[in-house]
């Protein structure tokens, strides 16, 4: 066992024995993993008790033994320790008879808030409580002996709501959000350590204290924190007290807080709690508590605000919603320095949760004014994953200059310096996820389109030539690009939506349903259908035309041109009509004049800058709207249809010379495997 991971052997047999299943759960592993570990190691304790069939283990014993064995993929502690299998079991054994108590009739919030109490008590006057006293003073006096400090056994106590069920859990701040704010703001202290070396701070709805805990305090002025649930505001001044920490002032309102004086402070740090029903026609928005903490900053302060995303996603409709009016308030008055997209299922107990940091300035410099900075984290954390490293990069790709990193940070003006320019005052949505788009990082386009033209005519000689004829070049100026959004609400485009119906409705013959499983490929196209009359039902479904191009938007894009028309779409799959394409085909005129035909579209749509753009918690999807195209010269466009049309026809050849191998090998196998054929090879001449 490696000196880093060993323990002092201390209250030998402080703890009852345990048993096979009692190690599984408290260890967090599997049974069979218990077996494998006593059957495979000679060096498994062995058993102090019990009987043949449910052996009684030595819990200390257990603990050491699982120090050994390091937890595979976590990340090093901060003095550099692996965490082990060990730290785990010894975490839940210490609170194993706290949780056994709420079986026994005690709510978890007054468990948890007289176990608090008693270990404030304790920390304060160095005094355990009495031996004598009831289940939960012994309980208490145990997680003492087995805890290095009192703050340690409270931060324990607190980690319970998630397994007693206790609505303290939903409103915890996320271990890697807290991390993230608590880094920025001593990158913020470093930076500005001259002009002020011990910034004042404010936590709105400190809750228990997930925030406070994350700052530097010692590097900190004044500390306040504002919390209006009773509850919470308790727990968190047992909390303090546990730790030893004194001097942070606790007020029930912010009212009470400017009544005491204070107006204003260096950061304001804010994690409200959010009900799941809340909507943007809410005037108390969750957009409001930023403007509170807004509201609080001094001159060159800087607030740090979590937001659920939709807050941020909702676009501007022709009335506008108070979450869309204070959203662009902020923007106007240059107050909006910053904005992170949080990695997705990143609450252990909002599953559902996606969430958005704002950094809000109070004085924006003169090379700051009018642009906003957009980080995508859940992009970095899919490249670096979570942890201490994850916040490092946001921090630097927050306060960096260097935005070469191009498709996961870039700022954006709020206003657009041209007609036609980018800006956030657009009514689209603000997410990073669905404004970031850029050119694959790293990759020559000319570079590799010559590789995959040379690899072609390699593996297809018998199209060499037309392969070789088709000419590739570099672009000398960049191409503009607009959004689908545009192209919608200017009628080159009608959007198609997707509806759900019920599975007793799609039978085998009428008209086809397309969906997720024929868009994966899983179903064939044709296979499910719906009848006329059970079509009727559905008013609001629309059948689709020649030409409409097919899009499922989750995890990725995929696209599909509807050649023949008359198709329903089931959701979550969506349509795209080009309706000039329509108009076209409807006269019988040329199809020269197009501004885009539907196979140029589709592969268009399905471009890897288009793919960047995902976000969601559960499921990733990408926004139609916030999808764009390049604006090609009428003449590129009816280049690249038909060399895409060419291509197709040779897949299809292809695809038609493989099908026949597949056969031929198929029924060989079959005249094998029945004892009809024998198969010999002729010999070559």
């Amino acid at each position: 066992m490696s000196q880093g991971n060993q323990r002092p052997r201390t209250n030998r047999n402080r703890f009852k024995p345990v048993t096979l299943g009692e190690i599984k759960e408290l260890a967090s592993v599997g049974r069979p993993t218990v077996s494998n570990w006593r059957r495979r190691h000679a060096s498994f304790p062995a058993a102090m008790g019990g009987t043949e069939n449910k052996p009684l283990f030595d819990a200390e014993e257990v603990a050491e033994w699982l120090d050994t064995r390091p937890v595979p993929d976590a990340e090093r502690r901060e003095d550099g320790r692996m965490p082990t299998y060990g730290d785990r079991f010894r975490e839940a054994l210490r609170l194993r008879r706290l949780v056994a108590l709420k079986h026994e009739g005690i709510s978890a919030e007054t468990l948890i808030r007289s176990a608090l109490s008693l270990i404030a008590d304790t920390a304060a006057s160095n005094r355990r409580a009495p031996v004598a006293g009831g289940q939960l003073e012994q309980a208490v006096n145990e997680l003492l002996d087995s805890t290095e400090t009192p703050g340690a056994a409270a931060d324990a106590v607190l980690g319970l709501a998630g397994r007693l069920e206790s609505d303290l859990a939903m409103d915890a701040t996320p271990a890697v959000v807290a991390e993230l704010i608590g880094a920025l703001v001593r990158r913020r202290e470093a930076a500005g350590e001259a002009e002020c070396a011990r910034p004042s701070v404010i936590n709105l709805y400190a809750g228990t204290g997930d925030l406070l805990f994350a700052l530097d305090r010692g590097q900190l002025g004044r500390i306040t924190a504002m919390e209006a649930d009773r509850l919470r505001r308790e727990l968190l001044g047992h909390r303090l007290l546990a730790h030893g920490v004194r001097g942070v002032d606790l007020y029930a309102d912010v009212a009470a807080l400017r009544a005491d004086g204070l107006t204003a402070a260096d950061v304001v740090v804010v994690d409200p709690p959010y009900a799941a029903g809340e909507r943007e026609t809410d005037e108390n928005g969750p957009l409001s508590r930023a403007a509170e903490a807004l509201g609080l900053l001094g001159p060159g302060g800087t607030a740090y605000v979590v937001v659920p995303s939709w807050t941020l996603a909702r676009q501007r409709t022709g009335v506008r919603s108070p979450n869309v009016r204070l959203r662009e308030h902020l923007l106007m008055e240059n107050a909006v320095a910053g904005i992170v997209q949080l990695p997705r299922r990143i609450h252990p107990f909002r599953t559902g949760a996606e969430l958005a940091l704002l950094v809000l300035r109070r004085d924006a410099g003169p090379a700051e004014r009018g642009l906003t900075r957009l980080v995508d984290g859940d992009r970095i954390a899919l490249r670096t994953g979570l942890g201490k490293r994850w916040a490092e990069f946001v921090t630097d790709a927050l306060s960096t200059a260097d935005l070469s990193a191009s498709e996961e940070v870039r700022d954006i003006p709020v206003t657009a310096a041209s007609p036609r320019g980018e800006q956030l005052l657009d009514g689209r949505s603000l997410l990073p996820a669905h404004r970031l788009a850029s050119p694959e990082p790293g990759l020559d386009h000319f570079g590799a389109s010559l590789d995959a033209r040379r690899e072609a005519a390699a593996a297809l000689p018998d199209l060499r030539e037309w392969i070789g004829g088709l000419g590739i070049a570099k672009r000398e100026s960049p191409v503009p690009h607009r959004r689908l959004d545009e192209h919608v609400r200017a009628g080159q485009l009608k959007l198609l939506p997707g509806h759900r119906i019920h599975s007793e409705d799609i039978a085998d013959g009428g008209l086809v349903v397309i969906g997720r499983e024929e868009m994966l490929g899983t179903l064939p196209i044709g296979r499910r259908r719906i009848a006329p009359e059970a079509l009727a039902g559905y008013p609001q479904a629309a059948v689709t035309e020649r030409g409409d191009v097919l899009l499922l938007t989750e995890h990725g894009v995929r696209t599909h041109v509807d050649d023949l028309g008359g198709c329903v779409l089931l959701a979550p799959v969506q349509g795209l009509r080009i309706t000039a394409y329509a108009q076209q085909r409807a006269t019988g005129g040329p199809a020269g004049g197009l501004w885009i035909g539907p196979h140029p579209l589709a592969r268009l749509l399905a471009a890897p800058r288009n793919q960047q753009r995902s976000s969601g918690s559960l499921v990733r999807r990408v926004s139609v709207r916030d999808m764009d195209l390049p604006q090609l010269p009428p003449e590129e466009i009816t280049e690249l249809e038909a060399v895409l049309a060419e291509i197709d026809r040779h897949r299809a050849e292809v695809r038609r010379q493989l099908n026949t191998l597949d056969t031929l090998a198929e029924r060989l196998a079959a005249g094998v495997a029945d004892g009809a054929l024998a198969l010999r090879r002729r010999p070559s001449r």
